[in-house]
């Protein structure tokens, strides 16, 4: 037992939550990492698009993680608003308004997919189907880019114990070496903040991105 557990007993609970909401905020990153190269693989392969997959660095801190996620996500964001600003031009109103809503028919869809070929070449209507997805769920995207930009805003998560996969007698041991009770609170503090924003928001986007997968295949199992 350090010198500070004794002047300060209810240290080791304080240490023992911070590691605890430190491996919560790991598999929360891990988790959108690999819903984000799913979508990634859904882009490349129905839009023709040419995103390459993103990588969580063991080594890194929690704040340069989400620094590349939130890059991937803006650089998606800016294709789907061009083809969106394409299909918002040559579209009927309410034919748009549809395709937001994610409730075309199939012949709007047809539609949909003729308007795309030109610029992103043949398409079919699966295609079709992940553009009206991602129209639909542009506002899913910028709440997790929001939220993973304020789980990396605190400054706890750009210095040594932020590093996402340290492993657990090493963080002890710096929390020992470095972390009075003042700066125990301080993390646990900025790791309820980022948990209570960044939870939610990485279980949608995770729920939407498997739902569009299971829409495709579902179609796919259909034309076949």
């Amino acid at each position: 037992m350090s010198w500070s557990d004794v002047f300060f007993p209810d240290n080791p609970a304080k240490r023992e939550e911070v590691i605890r909401r430190n491996q919560e905020l790991r598999e929360l990153m891990k988790n959108n990492f690999r819903a984000t190269n799913q979508l990634i693989e859904i882009l490349d392969k129905h839009l023709g698009l040419s995103f390459s997959p993103i990588y969580l660095n063991n080594d890194a801190t929690i704040k340069e993680n989400c620094e590349v996620m939130i890059q991937r996500m803006h650089e998606i964001q800016a294709e789907v608003k061009k083809i969106e600003e394409k299909l918002k031009e040559k579209l009927e109103p309410d034919l748009y308004e549809k395709l937001k809503t994610l409730s075309p028919s199939i012949k709007d869809l047809k539609q949909i997919q003729l308007i795309l070929s030109g610029s992103l070449g043949a398409l079919s209507l699966v295609s079709a189907t992940v553009v009206c997805y991602l129209i639909k769920s542009g506002r899913i995207l910028v709440n997790v880019i929001s939220t993973c930009a304020k789980a990396c805003a605190g400054a706890f998560f750009s210095l040594g114990l932020g590093v996402l996969f340290m492993g657990v007698d090493m963080m002890i041991q710096a929390i020992l070496g470095a972390k009075d009770r003042d700066q125990l609170e301080q993390a646990l503090e900025e790791y309820k903040k980022a948990l209570d924003e960044f939870r939610p928001a990485s279980e949608k986007f995770q729920d939407n991105i498997t739902y569009v997968k299971i829409k495709i295949e579902m179609m796919q199992e259909e034309g076949n």
